[in-house]
């Protein structure tokens, strides 16, 4: 019997044993996944929504645990706080500007806070500081975009199957013409057509490219004036000498027209004299049409010839009578007198 007793207690403290290393590896393992025996910090988030984050969850950085969950709180009116205890280690990496999002462990694994970003422009978090938010697609929202492509897609099918069951039935100008054989066949024309004009543009094209090639060849007359500049200085300046020419013709025939004009009006003032002079009732025309008139003009003339004569002897007469003689005496003394003052003042 104590053989027997010995033997079962010796099975049973085995076994607690073994149960004790369990525990103990059990402890450590979830302590590690838990991060519990690693020193961490604190920090904060505030979120909108966190779609079903619960206390213990993951937080991941570059794709890489980092920290867990530990509080989930209200805050504000409908605001949620998220407070994560991060590996003191990981420290050194999250900036200040670093970004938490609410994403999930796969596409339908358990929620995780992910931080991204953070520029070296700003220091590292410290304990307690409050990192800023972005809100992620959730999967319900995922799921509604995919329904709305699915809808849409749909309705793409069925305006694209009505669209190939217009064609077969010969609606529309591309159904007429799959269908209709007179329409094909004068689509047809049209490309012969067509053709014929490309051939025509390709003559064309050779012509021009002759016409070119002409222009290259050096010595003929349109290659000098394309590429000859000395040439093309000699034209344009015959080109400014015959406009020069014009400008000079012009104004010569604007001179010429000005001397028309001035003749024009003196040969009319020539004809008013001439009728003025062939006028009998004028001075001039009685003088040169009247005989009479001129006979007595040369009458009185040699009238006024003979009494001036006469005038001069009877002044002569005059001079000779003694009762005269001594005012002309006395003239004739002051007149001597004054061309001799005269030539002794123009002496020097």
């Amino acid at each position: 019997m104590s053989t027997e007793s010995t033997k079962r207690s010796l099975v049973v403290g085995i076994f607690v044993l073994l149960g004790l290393v369990i525990f103990v590896a059990g402890v450590f393992v979830l302590g590690g996944q838990q991060k519990r025996f690693t020193k961490s910090i604190r920090i904060n988030a505030i979120f909108n929504d966190v779609g079903g984050l619960k206390v213990g969850n993951n937080v991941w950085f570059s794709g890489v645990k980092i920290g867990t969950v530990k509080r989930i709180s209200f805050f504000g009116t409908s605001q949620v706080e998220v407070d994560m205890d991060i590996e003191q280690s990981s420290q050194a990496y999250i900036r200040k500007d670093a970004n938490a999002s609410i994403s999930s462990d796969g596409l339908i694994g358990n929620k995780i806070v992910v931080i991204t970003g953070g520029t070296t422009r700003h220091p590292e978090v410290d304990e307690n500081d409050r990192l800023k938010t972005s809100e992620a697609l959730s999967s319900d929202q995922i799921m509604a975009t995919l329904q709305e492509n699915n809808n849409n897609l749909l309705r793409v099918t069925n305006d694209f199957k009505e669209l190939v069951g217009n064609l077969k039935r010969g609606k529309g100008t591309v159904g007429a013409v799959l269908t209709d054989s007179m329409v094909a066949n004068n689509f047809k024309r049209a490309m012969v057509n067509l053709e014929r004009a490309s051939q025509n543009t390709v003559k064309i094209t050779g012509s021009v490219s002759q016409f070119a090639s002409k222009l290259n060849t050096k010595g003929s007359l349109a290659n000098e004036l394309v590429t000859d500049t000395t040439v093309f200085r000699r034209l344009s300046r015959s080109a400014t000498q015959l406009e020069n020419t014009a400008n000079s013709a012009d104004k010569t025939v604007g001179n010429m027209n000005k001397a028309s004009e001035t003749l024009s009006r003196t040969s009319d003032n020539l004809h008013k004299a001439s009728e003025k002079l062939n006028n009998t009732n004028s001075p001039l025309g009685v003088l040169l049409t009247d005989q009479e008139t001129a006979t007595n003009l040369r009458t009185t003339l040699r009238n006024l010839s003979q009494g001036t004569a006469i005038l001069n002897e009877d002044l002569k007469a005059a001079q000779n009578n003694f009762l005269l003689r001594g005012f002309f005496k006395k003239q004739a003394k002051e007149a001597a007198k004054l061309k001799a003052d005269s030539t002794a003042t123009a002496k020097p």
